[in-house]
């Protein structure tokens, strides 16, 4: 690479939502911002989390700077403790998007290693060759910024997740005027938020949501259960006051939402007064038409609050007849199933209503929709433009825009994560595509899942399982034991009868024919189970993991 490009490194959430990272190089000095993760899909079996490939940033001969981080939202720091494990530099934040990193990186044993950084909005910090600024941009969380990044070749504005909405819960809406001046001094490169550039109109004010609860606190004779993002504070503040109002006491179900609800309060971005949360395990004691649950897992997660709550599996409260559930959050692309589950479980268990995206106006976008997207364009007026975070086709419909916008055609570039982009004053081109993908997290292992292993797990979440077991004298190319044959997940035993019959046959068969050859037992047991697959196919059309354990004698 030519020493006088800056280089555009997107590790993740470009192609996908959640796992946001990406840096700045110049020269071998590299600045991270973001750490995200993202939760897994329904094709990822036994995951537990989804993290971004960093191998880049370990190379040797480069050296990171810091990490930047923009808000306090798991696909933006929740790899963080990751990614600190295996390069421990400076992570900068504002208050609470620190307060809210410190918990993860206490449950890692890895908070007092980390060197964190408080900066406040509106702030500059210089790192190397690069000058970091941030301004204020409003999100469904407080304190989230965007970045100004002064490098040697130009200004480079990462907008980070933001919506335009002139008079948020807290007071501080995106510092438009800042983005109009910076446009002014003129910026080289814009990253700018797409996970809503397939939405028409503007995303709408937090405040439209007051009239819908309203009535929903005013309607519901029993308890009243809401579901959303453990990180939108902005919501929960929202359902804070509706408490207050409707005089109910406020319980918090869920480990993630206890936690940032204690950091938010603690660190006065969440106003709770005295009295008003009620501990779950004298919920009881509150009659229910003075009761509000408040409740993480409004993606439907398996594992969460909610879940187990309409599953009636929760160790603590679950759903009883009577009671309205408000799910105010729209499920993220891959989980509206399991959403949809969740609401099923929901009125199977006695939910009197569910109201979620499709049938109540219960939730507002913290992302901005196209109309917002296009006035971020016209504020800064970049040279160059690059669409992050979403999909493909999310970040080719905001690629449209800046064009409408008057942003000439060469100078738009759609990257997925590791087709990096270079840039110098006056030009911008594709550079070299650098290894990235997804790292699995399974239980206490991190990246030892590779994509055949999924494979391997999906295969025998589809057709199961059949182990072939014999003991083979090598000296006399004779059976001495078996075969037999073990299925799990194949067929049910007692329709198996023949085929498990013909499946020895052709073990059998297969073995007559290579023993007497003394072949190789790598060879010998590739015929078994070719022979078994062939037979257990043509009378069942599955295919089954085989597995042959040989033993030689």
């Amino acid at each position: 690479m030519s020493s006088s490009r800056l280089r555009y490194i997107p590790l993740g959430g470009l192609g996908e939502v959640g796992i946001n990272m990406w840096a700045l190089e110049w020269e071998d000095k590299i600045l991270a911002v973001d750490a995200g993760l993202m939760f897994p899909q329904e094709d990822m079996p036994g995951i537990d989390l989804v993290l971004p490939d960093i191998s880049y940033l370990l190379r040797q001969d480069r050296e990171v700077l810091g990490i930047f981080l923009t808000h306090g939202h798991e696909d933006h720091i929740g790899g963080l403790p990751y990614a600190l494990k295996k390069i421990n530099v400076p992570v900068y934040g504002t208050r609470l998007t620190l307060g809210l990193v410190k918990p993860k990186l206490k449950e890692h044993r890895f908070l007092r290693e980390a060197d964190l950084r408080e900066v406040r909005v509106g702030d500059t910090v210089q790192l190397g060759p690069f000058k970091v600024e941030t301004v204020a941009v409003c999100h469904s969380i407080p304190d989230a910024v965007a970045l100004a990044i002064d490098t040697p070749v130009g200004k480079v504005i990462y907008t980070s997740d933001f919506k335009l909405d002139p008079s948020p819960p807290d007071g501080h809406p995106t510092n438009m005027a800042r983005f109009r001046s910076l446009g002014d001094e003129g910026v080289l490169l814009l990253l700018s938020d797409s996970t809503n550039a397939e939405r028409a109109g503007r995303s709408g004010s937090e405040r439209d949501l007051h009239a819908p609860l309203e009535r929903i606190f005013s309607e519901a004779p029993g308890r009243i259960v809401v579901a959303n993002f453990a990180s939108n504070i902005h919501r929960i503040q929202h359902l804070v006051r509706m408490a207050i109002q409707f005089e109910r006491r406020l319980a918090v179900v869920g480990r993630s939402l206890e936690t940032n609800f204690k950091t938010a309060r603690e660190l006065g971005f969440l106003k709770v007064p005295d009295g008003l949360t009620v501990p779950l395990d004298e919920i009881d004691k509150v009659p229910p038409s003075k009761l509000m649950l408040l409740t993480a897992g409004s993606q439907g997660e398996p594992m969460s609050a909610l879940a187990r709550f309409a599953a009636q599996r929760h160790p603590f409260v679950n759903v009883v007849k009577g009671d309205w559930v408000v799910i105010s959050a729209r499920p993220i692309p891959g989980n509206e199933r399991s959403v949809y589950q969740t609401v099923n479980n929901l009125y199977r268990h006695g939910a009197a209503r569910v109201l979620y995206s499709e049938v109540g106006n219960v939730h507002v976008t913290g992302h901005a929709q196209r109309d917002e997207l296009r006035e971020m364009l016209d504020a800064v007026r970049p040279r160059n433009f690059i669409p992050v975070h979403g999909e493909y086709r999310q970040l080719l419909l905001h690629s449209e825009i800046a064009r409408e916008a008057g942003i000439a055609e060469d100078r738009i570039i759609v990257v997925e994560d590791g087709e990096t982009v270079e840039l110098d004053a006056k030009s911008i081109k594709r550079g070299e595509k650098i290894a990235t993908g997804l790292i699995y997290v399974d239980g206490l292992g991190v990246g030892d899942v590779e994509q055949v292993v999924l494979r391997d797990r999906r295969h025998l979440a589809e057709d199961g399982i059949l182990v072939v077991t014999l003991t083979l004298d090598r000296d006399e190319g004779t059976v001495r034991a078996g075969p037999d044959l073990i299925s799990r997940g194949v067929i049910e035993p007692e329709l198996s009868a023949k085929l498990m019959a013909d499946a020895r046959v052709a073990v059998m068969q297969s073995i007559g024919r290579l023993a007497e050859t003394h072949a190789d037992i790598n060879l010998l047991k590739e015929a078994i189970h070719d022979a078994v697959s062939k037979t257990v196919w043509r009378q069942t059309r599955r295919r089954p993991m085989v597995i042959p354990v040989v033993t030689e004698i």
